[in-house]
């Protein structure tokens, strides 16, 4: 695994990424705000060393160098799922490259049912901790120590200054946002009635199908995290609707200019 850590590393320094500050993996429906970094090289996925390619039609694949609120940054447009038939390393390769390329912070945003029916749709929550509910962890296996301990910490998976930064400008941009729990499912079906109401009694307020991989890796790393949902539909046993994919891609987008305030204000104070 290190081997081709440092491969993947390699090939894209040799593409010119010098000393990347910040990671961000952008979530469904959220591919806009590539468009605010002044993106100074772009690499296909599928020419990167053993990085996966992403197979979901709204996630376009590319890694994205440049500058945003005047930091260097990292951005994947399009990232990975365990639903894809990738494993749970596969899916967090990309966030080992970025460490060994020399990003510490990374961003992460993602599109979420509401559990909570309190939180609107097209809104967006801050994730302050998390339930994994995928079936397996991507540090199973032999542990590479050179990136991290065998036993890491997750009293604090979401970085606490971070998430109190992001509740700051939110109140000073006015962006209406909340705070919660997120549950990580397998997909790529959506939930039943019944699953919605176990998920609700573990204690979750959204639930989505990616991010909790990747923040585990990250803090693994040593890592300071944040991550946003937009909260794209509701999730009411007694009142289920059929999913409509549409009606979720385009909720995320109408909460996308929210979240791209957020990110590049946060990114501005670091």
């Amino acid at each position: 695994m290190m081997k081709k850590i440092k491969e993947a590393a390699d090939f894209i320094r040799g593409k010119g990424v010098e000393k990347p500050e910040i990671g961000i993996i952008l979530g469904t429906g959220l591919g806009n705000l590539a468009n605010d970094v002044q993106v100074e090289i772009s690499i296909e996925y599928k020419d990167i060393p053993h990085f996966p390619l992403s197979t979901v039609e709204s996630h376009s694949g590319k890694l994205l160098y440049g500058n945003l609120g005047g930091k260097k940054v990292l951005v994947m447009s399009g990232r990975f799922h365990f639903y894809e038939g990738y494993s749970l390393q596969e899916v967090t390769f990309p966030v080992r490259v970025m460490k060994m390329l020399g990003v510490n912070y990374l961003f992460v945003s993602n599109a979420a049912g509401a559990i909570n029916l309190d939180l609107p749709k097209a809104s967006l929550m801050i994730i302050d901790d998390h339930i994994n509910m995928l079936p397996g962890n991507p540090l199973v296996g032999k542990n590479l120590d050179e990136l991290g301990p065998r036993f890491p910490d997750m009293s604090q998976p979401y970085d606490a200054e971070l998430i109190l930064k992001m509740e700051k400008i939110a109140a000073e941009k006015g962006i209406k946002i909340n705070k919660g729990v997120y549950v990580a499912w397998i997909g790529p079906n959506m939930e039943t009635r019944a699953e919605y109401r176990f998920i609700k009694v573990m204690g979750a307020d959204a639930v989505g199908m990616s991010t909790v991989p990747e923040v585990i890796v990250a803090n693994h790393m040593g890592m300071k995290v944040a991550a946003v949902s937009v909260i794209t539909d509701g999730c009411d046993p007694d009142n289920l609707e059929p999913a409509n994919i549409d009606d979720i891609i385009h909720n995320a987008m109408t909460a996308e200019k929210d979240l791209v305030l957020l990110f590049e204000s946060l990114i501005q104070e670091l």
